[in-house]
């Protein structure tokens, strides 16, 4: 990632409009800020979230709130709380997709 021309910016995170987006199971709620291929978001899951799609992108990716499991197309699987993130790159690994039965908030750097 390589973040691109950018003033010193502060987001209000409240006042960013949120976008609500169904899953296979549950929804997402996504406040995002854009600058060139740079995306910052503040997203929460639904409790019973999963996720419709498999994902190759890196992302910096830490647990605000609740819990996160992140499975990863190979089998493997990683649950992350409150306090945890992981840092993976564009194909760095198998592709990976998130669910949570509880819920979580999360902030993504990608």
């Amino acid at each position: 990632m390589e973040f691109p021309a950018l003033p010193f910016t502060v987001t209000t995170w409240a006042d960013v409009k949120p976008v609500t987006l169904s899953g296979e199971q549950g929804s997402a709620t996504i406040r995002e800020f854009n600058m060139g291929e740079l995306r910052v978001r503040c997203v929460e899951y639904s409790a019973g979230y999963v996720a419709d799609h498999w994902c190759d992108r890196g992302h910096v990716l830490y647990v605000l709130e609740g819990e996160l499991i992140s499975e990863l197309k190979d089998g493997r699987t990683f649950r992350l709380s409150s306090g945890m993130s992981y840092q993976v790159s564009d194909f760095g690994d198998a592709p990976h997709r998130s669910t949570t039965t509880v819920g979580a908030k999360l902030f993504i750097v990608d």
